[in-house]
């Protein structure tokens, strides 16, 4: 155990007095400095600004997702086996490009069949109209009574009874039964034929899944040797061509939103932001349990080429804008309440507060219309 003696004890009190002195005059200050900022003058430790002219805006924002305008949903038209896949998953396409094709060997035979049965119908067609010419003509040299002297030698040489029987021989209408119109009928069995080989022709084609526009494929929904069924979409493809922003903002924000109001895209990896525009505002919102948001569509003025469907976005759209206006750094201005606020002008001396009417409240600057004149001093921040 180690002993103190009576002089090590002394300096040791004496250095803890000195410690004691030191952290009481510390203190002080401290406390003399809080109590400056919170009750004395404030004009030792005031920022002022000038009230100058410029412009005021306010910008909302959000995140968002960069999404294809134009979205293809693209199938076979009639079931088969998958026989040759043409792109993947993430392959850019031009218009007109070959995606897919299925076997077409029932398709072609549908194809030949109808085109017999149209031959078909079209002969009947000819023999109808055909035996109908005939009727006509029959019917014409029938309705004609004998002209001159023919007359007279065959009522004198010819028995009434005879000459009754030969006009009924020659004059008879052969052919068809009272059933009706025989052309008509052969008419609309062309017609039906001629809409049956248009349809199987349009099948055979829809063997082919041709890409209708220029972008990038989404998805193939199977593989090589798969059977797929009429209608069901097997490829999907994104129009890169007119690429968008799909961002959703919150109800307080969403009412200042109107198509055409101009914005910047910021995307995750690049820097500068994109001049955009807002194209589309959903009417309805929709909620989230505890938020209500609007959806809104914005366009690029001018997309880059290595965009990525799904890359993520920063959103800034311009909601107000005043030009060459009376402003101040908008925490100069405080008790807010309608076109109303206050201020601290600053005289170099002293600080005193002031009525002012407001118009613009931006981001970072707020609109002055009533109250201040160009140069005088605002406390910054109060």
């Amino acid at each position: 155990m180690s002993k103190i003696t009576g002089q090590n004890r002394s300096r040791r009190i004496r250095w803890t007095g000195a410690g004691i002195i030191a952290a009481g005059v510390a203190a002080g200050v401290v406390l003399g400095v809080v109590h400056h900022r919170q009750g004395g003058p404030k004009m030792a430790e005031v920022v002022a600004v000038a009230v100058e002219k410029g412009a005021v805006t306010l910008d909302v924002a959000t995140t968002g997702t960069v999404e294809p305008a134009t979205v293809r949903e693209l199938s076979f038209a009639v079931t088969g086996t998958v026989e040759s896949i043409a792109a993947r998953a993430g392959t850019k396409v031009r218009a007109g490009q070959i995606l897919a094709t299925v076997d077409n060997t029932g398709a072609a035979g549908d194809v030949d069949d109808a085109e017999i049965s149209l031959s078909d119908a079209a002969a009947r067609l000819s023999t109808a109209q055909g035996q109908a010419a005939a009727v006509t003509a029959r019917a014409t040299v029938c309705a004609t009574p004998p002209q001159g002297h023919l007359a007279g030698v065959a009522s004198a040489a010819v028995p009434t009874s005879v000459a009754a029987s030969a006009a009924a021989t020659t004059c008879t209408t052969p052919g068809y039964p009272d059933t009706g119109d025989p052309i008509l009928s052969a008419q609309q069995a062309v017609n039906r034929a001629r809409q049956a080989v248009a349809q199987a022709v349009a099948a055979l084609a829809g063997t082919v899944i041709v890409a209708p526009i220029a972008g990038t494929v989404v998805s193939v929904a199977g593989g090589v040797g798969d059977t797929v069924a009429k209608g069901r979409t097997f490829v999907t493809l994104a129009g890169t061509s007119g690429m968008q922003v799909v961002a959703n903002f919150p109800e307080a924000d969403a009412g200042s939103l109107k198509v055409g109001r101009s914005g910047t895209i910021t995307l995750a990896d690049h820097d500068d932001p994109l001049a955009g525009t807002v194209v589309q505002v959903d009417p309805v919102g929709t909620s989230d349990g505890t938020l209500v948001r609007y959806g809104v569509l914005l366009s690029f003025a001018a997309a880059p080429q290595d965009l990525l469907i799904g890359q993520s976005a920063e959103v800034r759209v311009r909601v107000g804008e005043s030009r060459d206006v009376l402003r101040v750094p908008s925490t100069a201005v405080h008790d807010i309440s309608g076109s109303s606020g206050t201020v601290l002008v600053h005289d170099g001396k002293r600080s005193s507060e002031r009525a002012v009417t407001v118009g613009l409240r931006g981001d970072q600057y707020t609109e002055v219309t009533g109250g201040l004149t160009t140069g005088e001093q605002v406390v910054r921040s109060w």
